[in-house]
């Protein structure tokens, strides 16, 4: 594991990272590159069979694909697994604890989501007037 010292250095000689082209004030992506093609292959395939599941995994797919499609999606949850199998080759008494598939739910702020609700409403022209739910 000397030859990757962080998951980003494997990431990258993976070909899993995004890349950006900039020119001036202008931002662009770019094609991430070839890569190690067996291993982009296997995580594809692992990455989209984790996509439907009801795993951490699955959600993070979930959440990606609204609004950045399935091939972007699949990218990211393979680059998932990548530092997650990293992290567990590197430290031989680290075991894989699954997050489940409410994780982003549980560690919400509901404050936010409430500031962020009555901003959306007050942005299409309503009045939004909140009053605490009774138990």
């Amino acid at each position: 594991m000397s030859r990757f010292p962080t998951p980003e250095h494997l990431v990258s000689w993976a070909k899993l990272c995004p890349r950006t082209i900039q020119s001036g004030a202008k931002r662009s992506t770019g094609p991430a590159g070839q890569g190690n093609p067996w291993l982009k292959g296997a995580l594809g395939e692992a990455a989209n069979a984790a996509a439907r599941t009801d795993t951490f995994l699955g959600a993070r797919y979930r959440r990606i694909v609204k609004r950045r499609g399935h091939a972007k999606a699949l990218v990211a949850v393979a680059r998932s697994i990548l530092v997650i199998a990293w992290h567990l080759i590197n430290n031989p008494d680290a075991s894989y604890q699954e997050l489940g598939a409410d994780w982003h739910r549980r560690h919400l702020d509901p404050a936010r989501k409430t500031r962020d609700l009555v901003r959306q409403f007050q942005a299409l022209g309503h009045q939004v007037a909140l009053t605490p739910a009774s138990a």
